[in-house]
């Protein structure tokens, strides 16, 4: 009995500690939404093993402009924020991403692509690079014989 009066009294005593504020208000912040997008599905993210170099990067593709081939040594995170980017991937598939959209750029050599703009409006794009600490942005490829495909 001795026990349950200790138990009941710590329970009401608790009625009497004013509750933890579980947010604090901010002050002086402010913040700008500058590109938004929705992946067609789930995002795998995977930063490199090691240290990483974050940088965020807009990319304006006018049209009929082309990114050339190449890779990246880590992931990239991309969001179109105008026009429709036409990305030709190493199997020689063609992905069309259009504003208000995101999708994920894989790193290493085997996923060689291409970027153009296909469009009459220039295509901007909102990069996320997670790299190796030290490394390039992109580095060069061989262009993929798509047999006339581009």
């Amino acid at each position: 009995m001795g026990k349950a009066l200790v138990i009941g009294g710590c329970v009401a005593a608790l009625g009497f500690v004013p509750a933890a504020a579980v947010a604090t208000p901010g002050s002086g912040v402010s913040g700008t939404v500058v590109a938004e997008g929705t992946s067609a599905g789930k995002l795998k993210v995977k930063a490199p093993k090691g240290r990483t170099d974050v940088t965020f990067r807009t990319i304006t593709v006018a049209p009929g402009g082309s990114t050339g081939w190449h890779t990246h040594r880590g992931q990239l995170i991309v969001v179109v924020e105008a026009g429709a980017l036409t990305r030709t991937l190493d199997d020689c598939t063609v992905e069309v991403t259009p504003a208000g959209t995101s999708f994920i750029e894989p790193a290493g050599t085997k996923h060689r692509h291409v970027g153009r703009n296909l469009g009459t409006e220039p295509v901007v794009l909102w990069v996320t690079y997670l790299l190796p600490e030290g490394s390039p942005l992109s580095d060069d490829a061989e262009a993929v014989d798509c047999g006339g495909r581009k």
